[in-house]
């Protein structure tokens, strides 16, 4: 569905010209906000990729984030059965509530060890700190750290089978950190994997329904407490 035939088939009359819009982290599915839009605030959203909405109390067009920068990068948007309620997919880029929460419903998602390790290696290799081991197979560049990838590949095999299975958890978790390395190196992201998954899996990936721009990648206003090495 194209962005002008969306904003034409809401139910405007219905819902007094704003409509509900839940936005859902597109990552680990938390509703994140509830915010209203009118017709422009929902082409705006749609022309810029960025969340718009219409605040009821200042009688005006505001963009989430335009004051904090925590700006909401739409993914998807869809529309429910009776044409009055918008559900919009979006990668926040800091806390949403203006409590400082990261939702406004005061709920957490749960960890993703996988997420924050592929998060935190991300940001090694924007930043490249002095000292760091992943900063060095950065900087080694792609043949290192394939080869890498190999011998832990290897270590996993002996482990799995020539010793215990604590073992070949240790030699699985070396492995998933330079095959992320190596991803990250490669530009492939978890999400690329994820479709590719879905594809073989026989469901549709979760493309994009509507033509919305893709807002550039901004750095996480803070990156996740997690080791890595």
């Amino acid at each position: 569905m194209e962005s002008k035939e969306l904003v034409r088939e809401m139910n405007w009359e219905k819902v007094g010209g704003l409509v509900p819009a839940i936005i859902q982290d597109t990552e680990n599915g938390l509703v994140l906000m509830l915010g209203y839009m009118n017709e422009e605030a929902l082409r705006r959203t749609l022309d810029t990729g960025f969340v718009w909405f219409y605040s009821r109390t200042r009688k005006t067009l505001w963009k989430k984030g335009e004051t904090s920068g925590n700006v909401l990068s739409v993914e998807d948007i869809r529309v429910d059965c009776d044409n009055d309620t918008v559900l919009v997919k979006a990668r926040p880029t800091g806390p949403v509530c203006h409590t400082g929460d990261t939702t406004c419903f005061k709920e957490e998602a749960t960890r993703n060890e996988l997420s924050l390790l592929f998060g935190v290696l991300e940001q090694r290799k924007r930043d490249l700190p002095k000292g760091s081991y992943t900063t060095k197979l950065f900087e080694a560049g792609l043949d290192r750290i394939a080869l890498k990838v190999a011998e832990e590949s290897l270590e996993v095999i002996q482990a799995a089978t020539k010793e215990t299975r604590e073992r070949t958890i240790e030699e699985t978790t070396d492995l998933l950190y330079h095959l992320f390395v190596l991803l990250i190196e490669k530009n492939v992201t978890l999400r690329d994997v994820e479709k590719e998954l879905q594809n073989r899996a026989g469901r549709k990936p979760r493309e994009e329904k509507i033509a919305i721009p893709i807002a550039p990648d901004p750095l996480p206003a803070r990156i996740p407490n997690t080791s890595a090495k």
